[in-house]
């Protein structure tokens, strides 16, 4: 992907999406927040409403950058609130990989703040500064007993690793204009750069496994429709957690009628997003966002203590986007404004004065899994190269429920005490594009995916890298738990291979 054209893509585009600075790719299509059923199979009952990008770099090309670690108690939901799924290893087990993870990443934050976990080492960058708006919200959150802190982020706040300092152009989300946002092409050219061979276009659809239950071989189609086959002593399988399980459940035989790796039934069960509570507002004074990266700052300690054996718990992120999430950007707002006759510098001055005051607020709620939410190769809806879409089942249980309506009842009191002039609060889910779950990780194989190394329990040569192997969700964003997973697994395989 070409970094120039993508911000031009997204400068031209009229709906800025977070697809909108990427162009379709018919051999591999990818879902899209303009239309939940152009790629995926919905079954219902609700919608899946996260999406993903299938390209060198994925996902990371639009992600928001924010690189929070679990905390302690995520780690042990079921045996501490009698909910979920326990986790195989635990939060001291993972401090050191996500310290290295901060690292790779380039991770500005505050590291005088408690954030629920402790640390061995400071964040290699100073943290972002808090904006006008985050400054605001925390003093009418500080008067309903809510402390608002920086939230660690990806994002260079000086130069690092060859990145420059971020411009405060909030675009994060579609694109990040210079490359101080990291994204996951800085490692695909490392690995190039270090001798790995990068095979572009190239979509795995198989994997074959020989009598002695070791995987032998991944086979993949490319644009015209040929198909290679890439052999290996050891493989990975890091294709996010629904292109993961649709390729282990694609690679059927009468051996494995199931699918790889799935002596268990797991592989595709328990799909999971942290359904978001939207809420927005407008503030009687102007709190001018748009100012800096779209997200510095959050409320984040509600994502553990008692009321987890009831209900989700959530982050507040507190929005630096007025409210383009909600579908009220500037281009919407001006639109409206100029239906309502204004024209000239009168249009302007109230586009100015409106959006300076427009602000949201989004909960992350945690997810419990569910074997009824899951994915399956749709066989009868394949994409333009022959390979089965994704049919998704989903839903959202009365615990995320629960959790939404107390982020809700959290947005009312931070506006409240704001003493904004109009609030709204979203009656349906929002994807908050964290797809987790599918592959899980658990020490018992009759009843998880892989073991706690990332390691296949029926195959000794596989590897699954990626949110799919979260047992649980917990409320806090999962990229920077993907790295530190990721780069354990990796010691894993070094050390097994020196063996």
């Amino acid at each position: 992907m070409d970094r120039s054209a993508a911000v031009a893509a997204f400068q031209r585009a009229v709906a800025k999406t977070p697809e909108s600075a990427y162009p379709p790719l018919p051999y591999a299509p990818r879902p899209t927040v303009a239309d939940y059923h152009g790629y995926f199979i919905q079954d219902g009952p609700l919608l899946f409403k996260s999406t993903y990008e299938r390209r060198v770099g994925g996902t990371t090309w639009h992600w928001l950058g924010t690189a929070l670690r679990l905390v302690p108690g995520d780690f042990h939901i079921r045996s501490r609130y009698g909910v979920g799924v326990d986790w195989p290893l635990d939060y001291a087990e993972l401090e050191p990989w996500y310290a290295a993870a901060e690292k790779a990443l380039g991770v500005a934050g505050d590291s005088t703040q408690d954030l629920g976990g402790p640390r061995s080492s400071p964040f290699p960058l100073p943290a972002i500064p808090p904006t006008y708006l985050d400054r605001q919200l925390a003093a009418a959150a500080a008067r309903v007993g809510l402390r608002v802190q920086s939230t660690p982020q990806a994002r260079n706040s000086a130069p690092y690793d060859g990145r420059p300092a971020c411009c405060g152009s909030a675009s994060c989300i579609p694109i990040c204009p210079i490359g101080a946002k990291y994204d996951a092409a800085v490692h695909a050219a490392a690995a190039v750069a270090a001798g790995a061979r990068l095979e572009q276009r190239a979509v795995v659809f198989a994997v074959e496994v020989d009598a002695s239950e070791r995987v032998s071989a991944v086979r993949f189609r490319r644009p015209d429709r040929s198909d290679g086959r890439a052999t290996a002593r050891v493989f990975v399988l890091a294709a996010h957690a629904i292109e993961t399980p649709k390729i282990l459940l694609m690679s059927r035989s009468e051996k494995r009628p199931g699918g790889v790796a799935n002596s268990s039934d797991q592989v595709g069960r328990n799909l999971m997003d942290h359904p978001v509570q939207l809420s927005w507002a407008l503030a009687r004074q102007p709190l001018f966002p748009y100012r800096g990266p779209l997200a510095t700052s959050g409320i984040e300690e509600l994502r553990d203590g008692e009321w987890r054996r009831e209900r989700g718990a959530f982050r507040v992120e507190i929005g630096n986007d007025g409210w383009t999430w909600p579908g009220g950007s500037p281009p919407d707002l001006a639109a409206g404004l100029a239906r309502q006759g204004l024209r000239g510098q009168a249009l302007i001055a109230a586009l100015n004065e409106r959006a300076a005051r427009q602000f949201r607020l989004a909960g992350l709620v945690e997810q419990l899994g569910d074997a009824e939410n899951r994915v399956t190769p749709a066989w009868d809806q394949p994409d333009a190269i022959g390979i089965p879409r994704p049919r998704i089942r989903y839903r959202i249980g009365e615990y995320e429920r629960r959790g939404m309506a107390e982020a809700r009842r959290v947005h009312r009191l931070i506006f409240d005490a704001l003493g904004v002039s109009e609030q709204h609060h979203d009656d349906e889910h929002r994807g908050a594009g964290h797809v987790m779950g599918t592959c899980r990780m658990g020490t018992d194989p009759r009843t998880s995916v892989v073991n706690a190394d990332g390691r296949a329990h029926d195959h000794a040569n596989l590897y699954l890298v990626g949110s799919g192997t979260f047992p649980s969700s917990g409320a806090s964003n999962p990229t920077l738990t993907i790295a530190a997973l990721a780069l354990r697994t990796a010691s894993v395989i070094q050390r097994d291979r020196a063996g």
